[in-house]
């Protein structure tokens, strides 16, 4: 019999699960004091090594006190002696025997340096009594003391500080309400919400320091009169306001004479710019993050098993939070075993064939009804922009469709029939974008070829009101949707029709309605500077809203099932094609768009872009600003920076997609391994039992 040797290493010392396995907690961060237990010191010394096989070879007769896992029993009855005399002798100074192991452990901890010292005690598994007298017995210096106790109190000033911080974090036992009583998928909504709300609240705090607080200083009052009916139209006394771009200078801003000038131009368009460049980056990483976190880090994903045997939490003492857990615990099981447990359908070749010939046909119906939407929206976009009345038809036209179409698509769902849940999500997700971007590439069209070309006054300001009643009636909508999509759902479904039964929460629609109003804020933030004002308002009561409608008119889903995946799926829906078609509008905007002759910060100027090559053109006249000039020149201003960026963020993807595939196969095949050794044991076991019958 070979035998197998495992080497301690020495960054066990700083491993707490080491010793976990051995001692029992009886409180958080306390060990059980009564019962220590009879580890070998010399596991403690480099170079340690301990063979599995010669002690389960090792016969009755090399152990006399019978126990095989007992390495030194002695060594136990020498410190339960101690401990005992410690106790009996306390306030004497009386010396008590140290036994060898015990001797060669101070001599090991007396060589190392004060850091590992300290750490080789604390992982030792020992008492605290027993802890301070080797401490003692290393005649630790009085400036290493010092230095060990700062270390420890930033530790824990630290520890508790982080806990703080937890507490204070938003939505946070709301969320993990929601988690123990519907799962990860519902969850997702509402994580995917206190995403966009916090990336609305930097773009407010962007915009409002770098664009709007100079423009207050400059501005005058508004003389207009305030009726309540701006609130829903958005123009009357919001137009002489900062609200909208036709409000802002073109002048420099100077408060005093003493003071350094304020270019409103440049302030405008390098702030939208390069908040524009902060969004890139942070959807960019932020989806790489969750990439790697649920399709690369396979080790995130744990057994039922796991779950079962270590997921609980035995410092939790609240009964509230011992139910939370046991509900969440509970969910979490049932996500983990929905996908083995489904059966796979064998189905008939004619079967196969009528199920692919009802997929086409109800694709075409959902891309046939989301073009007819948008020949409707470009007919119906004739009205008059100042008539306030007239104004509020497309924009209720608007949220119609995109309050019905998806129920549309919900029935076509049924009569797909799709086995696994997430098919049927993801199904739904992409028709619903389908719709929702063409209604948004329909009214960009109509913007940026109608209204800009159009012999209008401040056209910039007419757009800014016509995002600023979409997302205004939309979020009226969105609400209507709650009550009587949900609420008056479970009446009918609970009172009158009992088939029905309570509704389930449409995660693909209302996380569409996020990424769609997000996509107009987006649009809107150049023509209306504080348009994520409105979004922080709407976004909270949104909250709210939909977590009071799911806690009292929705049920858990029918088919449990793990989305841990689903966080990545709405970053990059809002990533491409959202963020991607965003940019796109900005860029027609900035460089091919006329902006207005009469208002704005660009006023007078043949093109937006033309403000920046006018500052670089005098920049390019100082000796000392050079480099500036250059990295608009040959980054900025060329097309193949922009191409060589593309290529190294396709080929960063392509690497990705590798390494995903090659660690599935690992997988594959580590769980053949374990299948291949499982069953030559159950073979050796097998033999034996022959052998001994």
């Amino acid at each position: 019999n070979s035998s197998f040797h495992q080497k301690l290493p020495e960054s066990s010392l700083d491993d707490d699960s080491l010793y976990d396995s051995y001692e029992g907690r009886s409180g958080r961060g306390q060990r059980n004091q009564d019962y220590p237990m009879a580890i070998p010191m010399a596991s403690m010394q480099p170079g340690f090594q301990y063979s599995h096989s010669a002690s389960r070879s090792a016969g009755p007769n090399t152990n006399p006190y019978g126990n095989p896992h007992s390495i030194l029993p002695p060594l136990i009855l020498c410190m339960k002696v101690k401990m005992l005399l410690s106790k009996v002798l306390d306030g004497y100074n009386f010396f008590l025997y140290i036994p060898p192991t015990e001797e060669k452990l101070i001599k090991n901890l007396a060589s190392m340096s004060s850091r590992e010292r300290v750490k080789a005690i604390q992982k030792t598994p020992k008492t605290m009594k027993e802890k301070r007298d080797i401490s003692s017995s290393t005649q630790i210096n009085c400036c290493t003391h010092c230095l060990y106790k700062t270390a420890l109190s930033y530790r824990r000033f630290k520890n508790g500080l982080s806990e703080y911080l937890h507490l204070l974090q938003l939505w946070q036992k709301t969320l993990k309400v929601i988690r123990g009583k519907f799962g990860t998928s519902v969850l997702s909504y509402f994580v995917f919400l206190k995403w966009l709300l916090t990336f609305n609240i930097f773009s407010f705090l962007v915009n409002f320091s770098f664009i709007t607080i100079p423009q207050l200083i400059a501005s005058g009052p508004n003389n207009l009169s305030f009726n309540g009916l701006e609130l829903l139209t958005g123009a009357g006394y919001f137009k002489k306001t900062v609200l909208y771009y036709g409000f802002y200078t073109n002048s420099t801003i100077t408060k005093t004479e003493n003071n350094s000038s304020y270019n409103m131009q440049l302030a405008y368009i390098f702030t939208i710019g390069i908040y524009f460049i902060i969004c890139f980056f942070s959807l960019v990483y932020s989806m790489a993050k969750s990439f790697c976190k649920n399709f690369i880090n396979l080790q995130t994903y744990s057994g039922s098993a796991a779950k079962l045997l270590c997921i609980w939490d035995f410092n939790i003492t609240n009964e509230k939070a011992v139910k939370l857990k046991q509900s969440n615990l509970s969910t979490q099981i049932k996500e983990s075993l929905s996908e083995v447990t489904l059966e796979v359908l064998n189905l008939s070749l004619k079967q196969k064939i009528a199920r692919i010939a009802i997929h086409l046909v109800v694709w075409v119906a959902s891309l046939g009804i989301a073009a007819a939407c948008c020949a409707g929206l470009l007919e119906g976009n004739k009205s008059e922009l100042e008539n306030e009345a007239a104004t509020l038809v497309l924009p209720i036209v608007v949220s119609l469709l995109n309050l019905l179409i998806p129920f549309c698509f919900a029935l076509f769902g049924l009569i797909e029939k799709f086995q696994y849940p997430r098919h049927q999500l993801y199904t739904t997700i992409i028709r619903n974008v389908c719709l929702k971007i063409s209604i948004i590439g329909i009214l960009c069209y109509y913007w940026l070829n109608d209204v800009a070309t159009s012999e209008k006054e401040c056209w910039e300001s007419l757009v800014g009101q016509e995002i600023y009643r979409l997302i205004v009636i939309d979020f009226i909508f969105c609400l209507l949707g709650s009550f009587f999509g949900e609420f008056v759902r479970r009446i009918i479904g609970t009172k009158c029709c009992k088939k029905l039964g309570v509704p389930e929460f449409d995660i693909a629609r209302n996380v569409l309605d996020l990424i769609y109003t997000q996509t107009l804020a987006w649009i809107g933030i150049f023509f209306a500077p504080l348009m994520p004002a409105m979004q922080i308002i709407s976004f909270f009561i949104i909250f709210y809203v939909k977590k009071v409608s799911l806690m009292r008119n929705c049920q858990p889903p029918r088919k449990v099932w793990r989305a841990s995946q689903m966080t990545t799926l709405f970053i990059f829906l809002l990533f491409f094609p959202s963020f991607t078609g965003v940019l796109s509008v900005m860029a027609v905007t900035i460089w091919r768009l006329t902006p207005s002759k009469q208002c704005g910060p660009f006023q007078g100027l043949t093109s937006i872009i033309h403000a920046v090559s006018g500052w670089i053109h005098i920049l390019d006249s100082y000796s000392s600003s050079k480099w500036v000039v250059w990295i608009y020149r040959n980054l900025i201003g060329s097309v193949h920076f922009f191409f060589i960026l593309t290529v190294i963020v396709l080929i960063i993807t392509y690497l990705y997609w590798q390494i995903i595939e090659g660690r599935k196969i690992m997988v594959r095949l580590l769980h053949e391994q374990i299948i291949n050794v499982s069953l030559f044991f159950r073979f050796l076991l097998f033999k034996k039992r022959q052998q001994t019958c």
